[in-house]
């Protein structure tokens, strides 16, 4: 492929045809900020944050979606580049409410970031949240619009990358808001619940709602793993507080196989982990109905001895066993092996598929 020269804050650059001016900066190390830009989605160029100076252009342009040229040159960091970026994030700013100190975004949040690298002390317009209510009908996403910017990255995320369709904008002009179809609240949506929506939304204004209030972003330890649930082999991350999980995200720095998705179950099918009600000890039932706790040894010999006791009196076809989708794929193998090739039954299911 020919290659284009382009010159970007004083340095010549090589970049491919069809390439853009943010796409060639973050391949050189040369930092534009953005809002609306969403990597695996197509480009928009909404929110004007990622603008930069052209040579011989009459305006600013969205480098997100201007293709590179020949001999373009190219300024990232001029006066008039960063007043207008600060006007865009004041005007953000006062459109909503952004309140750090409960909000379970911070320290994760894009327009935060964007504020403090701009060096914002307070914008210059009065600050006029809209007033929408708090969304928290379901168990698992909770919805504040009041925090929303309108970058449509989750209604992005939703119909593109997982191509669910349940978001898009309705209204007009200082109405306008994000949401399922006739502003339905989530839980009354056809929503699925992959929470791909709170992956790619940049503030608080999409968040997942079981890990509020469990651990601040910089206290959490991420672990990468393998989801179980499935045999797809998703990649995940294990947000760790004080060794408990409080959250679940998604793995895009690993790539394949999911690319950072996820399902319902994989990114909030968690809860069972440190369920109060979870079985740590093996208990085996005395003759009196009560339950007694037992060591590993004593509890496998006491399954060991029933399951022999009864294939010798009613045959191996007497016996059954049902594994656990909360089990990883190896492991319900050797459970149905262990079914069929030791106990030489082939009653064997799974309660994925009951």
């Amino acid at each position: 492929m020919n290659k284009i020269l382009i010159t970007i804050d004083g340095r010549q650059l090589e970049a491919k045809p069809g390439q853009t001016i943010l796409e060639v900066a973050k391949e050189n190390g040369i930092y534009i900020p953005t809002l609306c830009y969403y990597a695996a989605t197509r480009v928009v160029g909404a929110c004007r944050v990622c603008v930069v100076e052209v040579e011989n252009s009459r305006t600013l342009v969205a480098s997100c979606a201007m293709p590179v040229s020949p001999g373009m040159v190219v300024k990232t960091d001029t006066p008039r580049v960063r007043e207008s970026q600060k006007l865009v994030v004041e005007l953000l700013w006062s459109a909503g409410d952004h309140n750090c100190l409960v909000c379970e975004s911070n320290g994760q949040c894009e327009l935060q970031d964007l504020i403090y690298w701009l060096k914002i002390e307070k914008p210059r317009f009065k600050i006029e949240a809209p007033g929408y209510p708090l969304e928290k009908t379901n168990t698992m996403i909770q919805r504040d619009l009041n925090k929303c910017v309108l970058c449509g990255r989750c209604i992005r995320a939703c119909n593109e990358i997982q191509v669910n369709e349940v978001l898009d904008f309705f209204e007009r002009g200082s109405k306008m808001k994000v949401g399922p179809a006739f502003d339905a609240d989530y839980i009354d949506s056809n929503c699925v619940f992959c929470g791909a929506c709170v992956d790619a939304c940049p503030t608080g204004a999409i968040v997942n709602k079981q890990s509020r209030f469990e651990g601040r972003p910089w206290d959490l330890q991420k672990i990468r793993t393998t989801c179980g649930y499935c045999g797809v082999g998703c990649q995940m991350d294990l947000n760790v507080y004080d060794g408990k999980v409080v959250k679940v995200t998604g793995n895009k720095e690993y790539g394949t196989p999911n690319q950072g998705s996820l399902c319902v179950k994989g990114r909030f099918g968690m809860e069972f982990i440190h369920h109060p009600s979870r079985l740590k000890t093996p208990l085996i039932k005395q003759a009196n109905g009560e339950f007694k706790e037992a060591d590993w040894d004593e509890a496998y010999d006491f399954i060991a001895g029933k399951l022999k006791s009864i294939k010798k009196k009613h045959g191996a076809d007497s016996l059954a066993g049902l594994s656990s989708a909360r089990c990883t794929n190896e492991e319900n193998y050797l459970f149905q092996k262990f079914m069929r090739t030791v106990i030489g039954t082939n009653n064997v299911d799974h309660c994925a598929r009951l």
